[in-house]
């Protein structure tokens, strides 16, 4: 009997601190995306019609076949195939770096991006299309409608950058590694 440990937690391959917490933040982004698409799909898209909440802000069903804001629209039937392979490539790649990044900022938006991702995937796979309801404009001026995974990919981003700024000497205000 040995005792080494193998695999991910073997000698210098530990996983990032609070690893269930950031599966249980994208299991959770994840559920309330698809959760609140499926009351979307009977609420606004079935018959189609738009709801005004306020002024400013409806939901309004739209299907989007491409990804953000409509690029690589495809009416290919292997389109969402492709598109959701990709996502689930990026995903796994994003989550081999989670499961080594450790800066709190990092994990925060790596997890913001996989379950991003993995929610339009679904979609994709689903519907041939990602289900977008959230639809904001003011003053004449159109933002085009997105959905609870938009959000977590953009905010994701907006914090990768953020890291990206806040890192010094390849280690975060947040990071927990010792030295």
């Amino acid at each position: 009997m040995t005792d080494r440990l193998e695999g991910p937690m073997a000698a210098g391959k530990r996983l990032s601190p609070g690893w269930p917490a950031l599966i249980a933040l994208i299991s959770g982004i994840m559920a309330l995306d698809q959760a609140l698409k499926v009351v979307m799909l009977d609420l606004i898209f079935d018959p189609p019609r738009r709801l005004a909440v306020t002024d400013f802000f409806w939901l309004s069903p739209v299907w989007t076949r491409g990804v953000s804001f409509g690029l690589l629209s495809s009416d290919s039937p292997m389109a969402p195939y492709l598109l959701s392979g990709f996502a689930v490539a990026v995903s796994i790649a994003f989550l081999v770096w989670l499961s080594k990044a450790q800066g709190r900022l990092l994990r925060l938006a790596l997890a913001l991006v996989i379950a991003g991702a993995l929610g339009n995937a679904i979609d994709r796979l689903l519907y041939g299309a990602v289900v977008d309801f959230l639809d904001f404009h003011y003053a004449g001026a159109h933002f085009p409608a997105f959905n609870v995974a938009d959000s977590a990919i953009t905010i994701g981003v907006c914090f990768l950058l953020a890291d990206s700024f806040l890192t010094k000497d390849g280690k975060s205000d947040g990071d927990e590694r010792a030295g």
